[in-house]
This record gives C-alpha cells, sequence and structure tokens, in this order.
C-alpha cells in the first residue's frame, strides 16, 4: 500500500460534475459488542488492512473511517469500538463513539455473533439502534457462522433476528470474506443518491502516524496475555524519512505498572524483539518502504483512568 491519508492533504477536492447519474454514498456505522468481528468485517470489505485486528476484546479504542470508491458509489465505513458496560474514563470514551457513529449514518451494520446467543450487551446496542429505526435502514450481519450449526445456529439466527426484526439479514464469515460482497450489494442499495465525500484513492482519515501507532498496539495485542493488553497505549513519537527507500520510526508503548512494563519488555528484551519485528514487518507493508523502527516502553500509571493521560494519547473526553 503506498497512498496514505497523508499524501492527500493536497488532493482537490472530488469532481461531482464527473460522476454517473444516480451516484451513490453515504456513511455506514459498523456497531456491535467487542470482538463480533467488526473491524475484520470492514478491513474484508475494503479489500485493505485499515483497523487492527485482534481475538481481544476492545481491540478498537477510537472512530476509525475506512473509505471504499467505485464508479457508481463512495462508501464511508465508521469502524467503531464495541459497545460494552464501561468500568474506566477510557471505556466510557469508547462507548460515547460508538453511539455518536450512529446519529450520522446513513446504514447501521450491527455485527454480531452467531455462534453464539444475544448477550446484554447486544439487547443494549438495540436499544440504540430504536432510537434511530425508521429513519436508519439497519443491516443485521451474522458473523462466525462457521462456528456454529444445525439447530443451534438456527436458534442464535432466530434469537439475533427477533431483536430487530426489520433489519435485512446477511451471514458471514468475515475472516475469509465470505458473504462480504452479499453486505456490499444491501449497502448499495440502501445508501442515498450522493456526492463524493472524499478522494477516489483516499482509503481513510486517519494519519499514517496513527495507523502505525495501532499496528504495534496490534501486535502487543497479539503477544501479551490477561490483564497487560487493556492497559496498553501507543503513540508515534518520531516519524522521519531518511531517503525515498528508508523511514525512520519510533514508538512508544505505555503501560500502567512497572510490572507490565517487565511484561512487555520481557526476559533478556525477548518479547519487545518480537513485538518490534512483527510490527516492523506489517508497518513496511504498509508503507511500502523499508523502515528503521524504535520501540520504548513507559509506565504512565493508571492512564485508563486518567482524564489528562487519556487526552494527551489521543482520546478526546466530551462531557
Amino acid at each position: 500500500m503506498t497512498d496514505h491519508p497523508d499524501n492527500n492533504l493536497l488532493a482537490q477536492l472530488p469532481d461531482e460534475e464527473n460522476l454517473p447519474p444516480g451516484h451513490k454514498s453515504g456513511f455506514v456505522a459498523v456497531i456491535g459488542r467487542p470482538n463480533v468481528g467488526k473491524s475484520t468485517l470492514m478491513n474484508a470489505i475494503l479489500g485493505e488492512k485499515i483497523a487492527i485486528v485482534t481475538p481481544k476484546p476492545q481491540t478498537t479504542r477510537l472512530r476509525q473511517l475506512g473509505i471504499l470508491t467505485r464508479d457508481d458509489v463512495q462508501m464511508v465505513f465508521v469502524d467503531t469500538p464495541g459497545i460494552h458496560q464501561p468500568r474506566t474514563a477510557l471505556g466510557e470514551f469508547m462507548v460515547r463513539v460508538a453511539v455518536d457513529a450512529l446519529r450520522d449514518a446513513d446504514v447501521i451494520v450491527f455485527v454480531v455473533d452467531a455462534s453464539a446467543p444475544p448477550t446484554e450487551e447486544d439487547q443494549r446496542i438495540v436499544d440504540l439502534i430504536r432510537q434511530a429505526e425508521g429513519v436508519t435502514p439497519v443491516i443485521l450481519v451474522l458473523n462466525k457462522i462457521d462456528l456454529t450449526e444445525g439447530v443451534m445456529l438456527q436458534m442464535n439466527t432466530e434469537a439475533h433476528r427477533a431483536l430487530v426484526p426489520k433489519a435485512e439479514l446477511v451471514s458471514t464469515i468475515a475472516k475469509t470474506g465470505q458473504g462480504t460482497q452479499d453486505v456490499m450489494e444491501r449497502l448499495i442499495a440502501l445508501l442515498p443518491v450522493g456526492p463524493r465525500y472524499f478522494p477516489e484513492d483516499q482509503l481513510s482519515d486517519t494519519a499514517v502516524r496513527d495507523i502505525v501507532a495501532e499496528m504495534v498496539r496490534e501486535k502487543a495485542l497479539l503477544n501479551l496475555e490477561e490483564e497487560v493488553p487493556h492497559g496498553v497505549a501507543t503513540q508515534v513519537e518520531e516519524f522521519k524519512p531518511r531517503s525515498d527507500k528508508l523511514t525512520y520510526i519510533s514508538v512508544t508503548i505505555f503501560v500502567e505498572r512497572d510490572s507490565h512494563k517487565a511484561i512487555v519488555i520481557g526476559k533478556n528484551g525477548q518479547m519487545l524483539k518480537t513485538i518490534s519485528q512483527q510490527s516492523r514487518e506489517e508497518i513496511e507493508k504498509f508503507l511500502g518502504t523499508r523502515i528503521y523502527l524504535e520501540v520504548w516502553v513507559k509506565v504512565l500509571k493508571n492512564w485508563r483512568r486518567d482524564e489528562n493521560a487519556l487526552r494527551r494519547l489521543g482520546y478526546r473526553i466530551i462531557k
């Protein structure tokens, strides 16, 4: 991938005069409880990895746009944090981000886990959707249909369908891309006629350095166990092209406790080396250039409960 959001700062506004008749566009809120496959679904539809994906709940923390542009349509996907019962200031921020995304959506994509019956968190999301029902169309995506079968899958399907009986139903296996074309076709049918909001080559509104920071956090989440991942944040400190073929990047991993710092670094620095190596490989694919990556670990005590620390890390608290 060589085209990035930062490269679009000088791009011209979309040329609406050359759009075909009936061109459609709109914002699609992708919503669901943690770890149901929202980011995986968005990445599969876009054909590019814009949002990080891990098996850990609450991986997504910020609203992130994924932009898909074709001759006949521009879909702006809003990938949201999973809606859950917040226990920290960070959790409250994440839920607010998800709720806000519903207000401006032209279509809501409600992703559920077809391998399990609905939960209280699913019901909480349904209560939010009902506030927009009748105004904003809803697509119910039954994801992970490969994890169960037969009577159990049928029971779970019927239980989820009962939550939003007016929604259009699509079954998917987002990690393989199965069913994503069906989601696309439903979206095109539901989106209104409208202009392009972004240049045709733009894939996200997120700055490159922020995507890079998220890639490092993804590798930390994938390699760390138990309570540590929830207390990990990442921030790019330096991002400097050294030549046309080499970029220097410095990233800090923040943790909440000294004991967590020791875990992230690992015995003889092995864990940090693993995280750094995996991050470098992923970032090089994304940037299309070699990188020199330095990763540091610092303690920022109880940052998830500290509003000043949250602001420092880019989580804007809204009262």
